[in-house]
């Protein structure tokens, strides 16, 4: 495991799906939306330093640990994958929901 800084690279869809998910809940409660992204943003934030610490999202029909998987709050799921010193978040899921077309 390296301890070196990691770039971390956000996919526009990445981020439309976080602002989605922060939208659906400002719909109840604007201090909850904002707090969801913070939270996010901190989160994504520490894969930074030591991406690797998260297990891989392994799927019969995804390439054998491509991505890795954050979990946060039990049900939403950030999906990446480190290439050298770059992590590249590609999805930002809710585990409630199918998400089974990333595949």
């Amino acid at each position: 495991m390296s301890s070196k800084k990691h770039t971390i690279i956000v996919s526009k869809r990445a981020v439309s799906m976080m602002r989605n998910h922060a939208c659906f809940l400002a719909n109840v409660s604007k201090e909850a939306a904002n707090e969801f992204v913070d939270l996010f943003r901190n989160k994504i934030k520490a894969l930074e330093f030591m991406p690797q610490r998260n297990p891989y999202l392994n799927h019969s029909e995804l390439p054998q640990n491509k991505y890795r998987k954050l979990v946060i709050k039990k049900r939403y799921i950030v999906i990446y994958q480190i290439k050298r010193n770059n992590v590249y978040v590609d999805y930002i899921v809710d585990s409630r929901q199918d998400y089974g077309w990333i595949l």
